[in-house]
């Protein structure tokens, strides 16, 4: 029910719940969205230029678009156009331009590995779910605070040998784990 209450805001004008999503979803998605334009457009220069235009398209058209859906699969759309739209403005102008059938050919195979790359990071999510409390503090204290292992010894009341084997072990268990999984879902 919140959802189809949040969409009629979006669909009635509920300006400030409308900014709020395409904010939220703009600053969830926007390291992707960089590296995408930046995957297809050689001079940084340009790639910047591009992506403020795709930011303002993307309000632009936040209209259409459906709250629950896939923004990112949305957003892709919009900034390829805008790439597109860039690389015809420079056969007008000296650039270097690469060819449509090039651009397009390297944003599905971006968009291929961003498919795999989300499908592994949603496993790796579920096997650190069912690491033990401890491990999943140790992962959290490296990888999200930015512990080193003397703080992480520290905390843990180990010492730095046997959070360095502990942390091994976790990579290597999470490794197998999520390779575990992704052959559980190819055999479907």
């Amino acid at each position: 029910m919140k959802g189809d209450e949040q969409q009629s805001e979006l669909d009635g004008g509920g300006a400030e719940l409308r900014t709020e999503a395409y904010l939220r979803l703009l600053g969830e998605h926007e390291r992707w969205l960089a590296t995408y334009v930046h995957s297809l457009v050689s001079v940084d220069a340009d790639a910047e230029e591009i992506l403020q235009e795709c930011r303002v398209a993307l309000w632009r058209q936040f209209a259409g678009f459906k709250e629950g859906t896939n923004f990112r699969a949305w957003a892709r759309v919009i900034a390829l156009h805008r790439v597109l739209n860039f690389r015809r403005s420079c056969k007008r102008r000296p650039c270097v331009a690469m060819e449509t059938e090039f651009i397009e050919a390297v944003a599905e195979e971006i968009d291929r590995r961003s498919e795999e790359l989300e499908q592994k990071a949603q496993l790796l999510q579920g096997c650190v779910e069912r690491l033990p409390e401890a491990h999943r503090a140790a992962l959290a204290w490296r990888y999200e605070e930015g512990l080193g292992v003397e703080e992480i010894a520290s905390r843990s009341r180990r010492s730095v040998e046997a959070v360095y084997r502990l942390l091994s072990r976790i990579r290597a268990a999470l490794v197998e784990c999520v390779q575990h999984a992704r052959r559980e879902d190819s055999r479907g």
